[in-house]
């Protein structure tokens, strides 16, 4: 069966089917721990140095948070009430299939953040042309992605293709399948990512023939790829071999395939800023949803994402590119955009096919910045996204727009812009500052000239809600306060740069965590004696946000002893209630912790 249009990966928010037979029913989920290593505070002599400094960071968080989890997840697990376990490094979770209770009981645990459910994707097909990105014209300089790695995370890739074998990096750090249906080498029973890759790579297709590629295979061979398939996919790019100390990760990835719900995910988003942080740029198809605005949905309107959409060989938008703007910050979306009608690529068993759609855009910048890293192999890669936009062939109306972003990508003139073109980043540190309500935090700005760049550079910032302000120090420092009333949450942040007529963003998240207190219960929530008697009752502490205790506790309602009082939190003590007069009393007992208090009633019953 032959693939023509449409040719696009969508996510669909479907959760896995669990027989109706199974007892208890099983929830598959990723778990979310609180704790995630900030990759802005990761730094080294080199890329090289860097990546394996973050994902050493990653590893050891990981290690530290997961251990109490995964212990309550092996005895659970001889209980039957959970099946598949799968730590996760990239970003500090765990993915694990299990009942109702065990999930519920995971949640209330304090090292967790959130739960989510394990949604799965399916797949629908994409294409471009090279002589329109300019890719001969650096051919003629000898620059053909040599020295390039290019992963690509898709439905595999037919690695017997004659257009493809000999660019395959080869070797166990160079394929993943987490779905284990093909371990060893890279398959595709699809087409779509072969297809892809021929757009990239292809010895008589691609941009960029010089260039090797890796492959990650996060949609099975059904076409669906769960979140955790995915998660483990960007965890592997990040390490292929498991072994920080060699410098395996691929330059730029090329994920064509987007979600299906309308809005803002930040799933991914975790994946997609520790990929930048260790020099890879994620390109991203921007889907074929067609012409109305707001389209592109997520991860390719994340601001980490670099969405690109498609033209046709005149420079007409196609009409089912998806547009913006990016429902995650209202940028402009798509970034770029690249030739995705009718567009010859590889497919299945050494064949050919035309394809159109966004996922063959894709693959078109992609080969271009691995052309461009064969260049400059230790390119920093906001400066690689900024030399694809800047440099971009201005389309439609002038200027950036929701339909052709900034234009299609110009691959001479990306070069030349790079060698010449007066420039600055800008960077943020840290990119994930923590603060409780009324508390306050200080961010450090770095903004770094390129190529001689002398103007002057103002900073603004955008994100903060109305119960926190912002105060600016030249370009260096931001010292964000937050008031008592703030609301625990996560808000995201956009730094931007301006100066020279050039506006350079960088992104931070502000967590406004929840403020120390302490929980409390009594149970059994009533207890009947015969007059006399002594009724007993436990009440117990529990922790939030860290908080040690001690709570001093009160009794109402009836003559009672309690011990211990204080009591540690967490912690219990007995209660203890003895009374002569028949009847029904209800008890209530409160506990205090300097401004802190809770109560929590009982009833009594004495025959």
């Amino acid at each position: 069966m032959r693939r023509t249009a449409g040719f696009a990966l969508v996510i669909l928010l479907v959760a896995p089917a669990v027989p109706a037979s199974a007892a208890p029913a099983l929830e598959s989920v990723v778990v979310r721990l609180r704790t995630q290593v900030d990759p802005s505070g990761i730094h080294g002599r080199s890329r090289h140095e860097r990546q394996a400094a973050l994902v050493r960071a990653l590893r050891a968080r990981a290690g530290a948070d997961q251990p109490g989890l995964l212990g309550l997840l092996r005895r659970r697990k001889a209980q039957r009430l959970v099946t598949d376990v799968t730590p996760l490094w990239v970003v500090n979770a765990v993915a694990v299939t299990a009942a109702p209770s065990v999930v519920r009981e995971m949640a209330a645990r304090p090292e967790v953040a959130r739960i989510d459910p394990d949604v799965v994707a399916a797949t629908v097909p994409a294409q471009p042309n090279v002589a329109a990105v300019g890719a001969p014209a650096l051919w003629e300089l000898g620059l053909t992605g040599q020295g390039a790695v290019v992963g690509i995370m898709d439905t595999g890739v037919d690695v017997t293709h004659p257009d493809l074998a000999a660019s395959w990096r080869g070797g166990a750090d160079s394929w993943y399948d987490p779905n284990g249906q093909h371990p060893t080498d890279p398959t595709d029973v699809s087409g779509h990512g072969t297809a892809t890759a021929g757009v990239i790579v292809g010895a008589t297709t691609g941009v960029a023939p010089g260039a090797s590629w890796i492959g990650v295979k996060v949609f099975n061979d059904r076409g669906t790829a769960s979140t955790s398939a995915i998660h483990k996919g960007f965890q592997w790019l990040l390490d292929p071999d498991g072994n920080p100390a060699t410098a395996d990760a691929p330059d730029v990835v090329n994920a064509s395939w987007t979600g299906s719900a309308a809005g803002c995910s930040l799933e991914f988003q975790p994946d997609l800023r520790n990929l930048r942080a260790a020099g890879i740029l994620p390109v991203f198809s921007a889907g074929n949803y067609g012409g109305a605005a707001g389209t592109v949905l997520s991860p390719a309107n994340l601001p980490e994402a670099l969405a690109v959409g498609s033209v046709d060989n005149t420079g007409l938008v196609d009409p089912s590119s998806s547009r913006g703007p990016s429902a995650c910050d209202q940028r402009v979306e798509p970034r770029v955009v690249a030739p995705g009608v009718g567009i010859h690529t590889t497919d299945l068993y050494g064949g050919y096919l035309d394809a159109t759609g966004t996922s063959v855009a894709a693959p078109h910048v992609t080969g271009v910045a691995a052309l461009l890293l064969g260049a400059y192999p230790d390119l920093n890669v906001d400066r690689l996204q900024s030399a694809l936009e800047s440099t971009a062939d201005d389309l439609g109306a002038p200027g950036p727009d929701n339909a052709y972003g900034y234009g299609r990508v110009d691959a001479p003139a990306a070069l030349q812009w790079l060698a010449t073109a007066p420039d600055f980043t800008v960077a943020v540190a840290p990119s994930a500052p923590a603060v409780a309500p009324g508390g306050s935090a200080t961010l450090a700005v770095t903004v770094t000239p390129v190529n001689g760049f002398a103007a002057g550079v103002t900073l603004a910032l955008a994100g903060l809600p109305a119960q926190a302000s912002a105060t600016i120090t030249g370009t260096t420092r931001i010292a964000i306060t937050t008031t008592a009333a703030i609301a625990p949450g996560t808000y995201p942040l956009i730094l931007t740069a301006t100066g020279g007529g050039l506006t350079r963003t960088a992104y931070a998240r502000l967590t406004v965590t929840t403020p120390p207190g302490f929980a409390m219960t009594a149970s059994p929530a009533s207890v009947t004696v015969t007059r006399g008697q002594t009724a007993t009752y436990t009440v117990a502490t529990s922790s939030i946000g860290n908080f040690t205790g001690p709570v001093t506790l009160k009794v109402t309602g009836a003559t009672a002893t309690i011990t211990p009082n204080p009591v540690a939190t967490p912690g219990s003590a007995t209660l203890r209630v003895t009374t002569t007069t028949r009847g029904t009393f209800t008890l209530t007992v409160t506990g205090t912790a300097g401004t802190i208090q809770h109560q929590a009633t009982v009833t009594l019953t004495v025959r």
